[in-house]
């Protein structure tokens, strides 16, 4: 659940085959955590507190990466990265001086103020890593332009386009509405070297019918002094009206690209949002990745740019499909998104015989049953816990408790109650909520697996397992080794609970964190 956010960012940045960073040379049983690299990668391996729980992730991880394997990504502009070697792609903060009206006015005084780093302020992050504190965050630009994706292209690529129906396709079948050509750009020195093949086959696109964002600045090549001559009257005709394209100077000022023939794919009007996104398109249907990148629950209209379709909402962490409310105005689909704390979902367009969704009545919540009291806690033993069942009258989070045992306890612990309902209503799911679970949390009821919690919403269908009359229910919870190291460097080495490679003054002088239930633990339907 820590690390969600990233991935959902990176799902959205075009990722679909997720690689889990893992130590596997661990040989021993009796060492734990054993073998790591210190604050490199995740760790992901069997003596990993939450191990045998981690198949919720993975599952969640599997659906996104198979429904984003499928089809074709959509995305309108394409940014050329320059015949310089070795070139990478091109990052949103570096463009904003070529696109600043599709960025807007306050990305554009921001980025002002980060690049004038007034006092050349430091930062340390991650742990141990000093550097400027003007560089430029991903989490800061998950929807740079705005409802507009773009992808980048190298010179091999662009020599072998072609214009189709006014698009530039690539030899991949990728297309693109707008091809754009960054000026000079910080730390590109030699911004102004242009070959003469470039230029003439930038000029031979627009003629085909591309639309092209370009600087118009001097340019000149390298070498003999008739391809500077072929450059330069390939150069000057490109800004000539002439053929089926266009060219268009940069900066560009514009907010949108409609006068350009392109709406924002995906429109998110609440303002201040942290929406990451990605669309694909499937042949009869279209799919939108939402993420959103903010740890509290958000409402947030949404417009797509789409009619004649129908949206469904595929949860990616229950594999659950509903239905939503929906309109169409104009071109557009309209819709509002009801996400919790770093929720994504997939909006699914599907062509269906239906075309006006009818009204949505409001389910009334039917609280069932409430168990906040009188839970019976088993710890591991072998992790450093009490060896006897340990009462909690009302739920406390393992940092706050008393005992040390529990205080500094890491690994997983099994919570047990029992709990009356008088009957069990048909015709609705019911559901068993916990509002915060620190930091993985498996629910069995009746004997029953009903599923495991690791991220918000903290929620699970337990229609299957539950029974009118007496219910028994356990909790199995784990949280990480954070709380037993830091426990563990006030020890002497031979009181220490884990034994591992790291090295444990990372987390020197670090609070404990967060570990257990906490809340209100309810029924309801």
């Amino acid at each position: 659940g820590n690390i969600k956010v990233v991935g959902d960012r990176n799902f959205a940045m075009g990722m679909n085959k997720p690689i889990v960073h893992v130590m596997t040379h661990n040989p021993w049983v009796d060492r734990k955590p054993g073998m790591t690299l210190g604050s490199i990668g995740l760790f992901f391996q069997r003596d990993q507190t939450w191990f045998s729980q981690s198949k919720a992730w993975v599952d969640y991880m599997a659906r996104v990466s198979a429904l984003l394997q499928q089809g074709k990504p959509v995305t309108d502009i394409a940014v050329f990265i320059g015949e310089e070697v070795p070139r990478r792609s091109i990052l949103p903060d570096r463009l904003v001086s070529s696109l600043p009206g599709i960025f807007g006015k306050e990305r554009v005084a921001s980025e002002k103020l980060r690049l004038g780093n007034k006092g050349q302020p430091q930062r340390v992050m991650p742990v141990g890593v000093g550097h400027s504190a003007n560089m430029a965050d991903p989490e800061d630009w998950t929807d740079a332009l705005r409802g507009y994706k773009y992808d980048c292209f190298n010179r091999d690529v662009l020599l072998k386009a072609k214009v189709l129906n006014g698009e530039v396709v690539f030899p991949s079948g990728a297309s693109y509405k707008i091809l754009v050509f960054p000026g000079k750009m910080l730390m590109n020195p030699n911004g102004n070297l242009m070959s003469s093949e470039v230029a003439k086959k930038i000029l031979e696109l627009k003629e085909a019918g591309a639309t092209i964002i370009i600087e118009k600045r001097a340019v000149n090549t390298i070498g003999l002094k008739e391809k500077d001559a072929v450059l330069q009257k390939a150069w000057e005709q490109l800004f000539v009206k002439s053929g089926k394209g266009s060219v268009v100077e940069t900066p560009y000022m514009e907010e949108t690209f409609e006068s350009l023939g392109v709406a924002r794919d995906i429109d998110v009007t609440a303002e201040n949002h942290a929406i990451a996104w990605t669309h694909r398109k499937l042949g009869n249907a279209d799919l939108y990745f939402i993420s959103n990148q903010q740890r509290k629950q958000v409402s947030v209209p949404v417009s797509f740019r789409l009619t004649d379709f129908t949206p469904e909402l595929w949860d990616p962490v229950s594999g659950k499909i509903k239905r939503t409310q929906w309109e169409v105005r104009g071109e557009r689909t309209y819709l509002t998104l009801s996400l919790d704390a770093n929720e994504s979902v997939f909006v699914i367009f599907k062509q269906t015989a239906e075309k006006v969704p009818g009204p949505t009545a409001t389910a009334v919540v039917n609280q069932l049953a409430h168990i906040n009291t009188n839970w019976l806690v088993q710890f591991d033993k072998g992790f450093g816990g009490p060896a006897e069942v340990v009462s909690f009258p009302k739920l406390v989070l393992w940092n706050e408790h008393e005992n040390p045992a529990i205080k500094y306890y890491s690994g997983q612990a099994t919570y047990a109650n029992r709990f009356e309902l008088r009957e069990v209503p048909k015709g609705r799911p019911v559901y068993l909520s916990i509002d915060s679970v620190f930091n993985i949390a498996t629910v069995i009821i009746n004997g029953i697996d009903c599923g495991t919690f690791w991220t918000p919403p903290y929620q699970l269908d337990i229609s299957k397992a539950i029974k009118p009359g007496n219910n028994t229910i356990e909790i199995k919870v784990s949280n990480t080794w954070a709380n037993r190291l830091i426990g563990d460097m006030s020890l002497p080495e031979d009181k220490r609970v884990t034994w591992t490679t790291a090295p444990l003054n990372l987390l020197e002088g670090k609070p404990l964190l967060k570990a257990g239930l906490e809340g209100e633990i309810k029924i309801w339907q």
